[in-house]
């Protein structure tokens, strides 16, 4: 099977398809308590980090996504969810492989991501898209759904449970999930080393007011915690793939001291430190340059990448018919 991207983006003339798309962001604003801070998070400082570094942010994980879709792929006239769907290139690429009868709502908790993915909707022409702006874990999704799809989507909510059950309430009987998430630090070396050189000068505040991204990026790594939890949220026949792909993570050896500076674990201690940090960038700077060095070539500085593709199916009565 082969997986289509999302296509490439033109001008589209569709005033009354566009009133609906734009009027779709505001469906649904509401954020759990718990996860507030994570959606000041995402709506601000790391949007901006996504915009900025975006063609490593998504090129990257895409290739694992491919590999998701090949493996658990939707079916033609689907309707299909996107869960945390970012600029909404996933969204785009799910409406291209379930075709012109099919549906995909793609969902993120910052509107930002919602409007941009709005936007290049518009400009691509897939009219059987839509976009919400909400907090999966408590919002109204509607549904029903066949298909529920996330690429490095899912790991940070406070309270994942509820939000896998919610996805599962809202799917059709025997509808399929299907998750790509990052695999452990140790077996992400480029996320782990930088940890480790930040570690080594900083210490992660106990007070800040710097909004943080939530759980993390390895909060589903854990296959064991991770199947129980898509258990006890409902969902059956729970399958694991490990998947390795190099990813790449900078243009050269600076732009990859910079992005990692700028995204995970290690850029997170980095922004809730402040003044402290900034006073320790030159030297942290160049402890990165020596930690990074080995995965630079001439392609480019490429890192090796591992996740896990996660597959689940919904019980055979959905939770709408037993309420019925």
């Amino acid at each position: 099977m082969t997986v289509a991207r999302p296509r490439t983006a033109r001008l589209s003339q569709r005033p009354k398809i566009l009133r609906e798309m734009e009027s779709a962001a505001r469906l649904d604003s509401s954020v759990a308590p718990e996860n507030e801070e994570a959606t000041e998070a995402w709506s601000g400082v790391l949007f901006d980090v996504y915009v900025e570094y975006r063609g490593l942010i998504v090129d990257g994980p895409a290739f694992h996504g491919d590999v998701a879709l090949r493996a658990h792929p939707p079916s033609l006239g689907d309707r299909v969810l996107d869960i945390g769907c970012g600029f909404g290139d996933t969204t785009r690429q799910l409406a291209e492989l379930i075709g012109p009868e099919g549906q995909a709502v793609g969902v993120d908790v910052a509107e930002p991501f919602v409007r941009a993915s709005i936007a290049e909707a518009r400009e691509a022409g897939v009219e059987n898209v839509e976009f919400r702006a909400g907090d999966v874990q408590v919002m109204d999704l509607g549904g029903p759904f066949d298909y529920a799809f996330s690429r490095i989507g899912t790991m940070f909510f406070a309270n994942p449970v509820q939000a896998f059950r919610n996805v599962r309430e809202t799917m059709a009987p025997r509808g399929r999930l299907c998750l790509v998430v990052w695999r452990r630090k140790l077996d992400n070396d480029w996320l782990h080393r930088a940890e480790q050189v930040v570690d080594k000068y900083l210490d992660e505040p106990e007070d800040s007011d710097v909004p943080t991204c939530g759980p993390g990026p390895f909060s589903m790594a854990n296959a064991d915690t991770v199947s129980e939890q898509l258990a006890i949220a409902g969902f059956e026949e729970v399958s694991f793939q490990r998947c390795d792909l190099p990813i790449k993570i900078g243009d050269d050896l600076e732009h990859a001291v910079r992005f990692n500076m700028a995204i995970g674990p290690a850029a997170e201690v980095i922004r809730l430190s402040g003044d402290e940090a900034d006073e320790l960038r030159p030297v942290i700077e160049e402890q990165l340059r020596e930690a990074l060095a080995d995965f630079e070539g001439p392609d480019g500085v490429m890192a090796p990448a591992s996740t896990w593709i996660i597959g689940a199916t919904a019980p055979a009565v959905s939770a709408q018919s037993r309420l019925t």
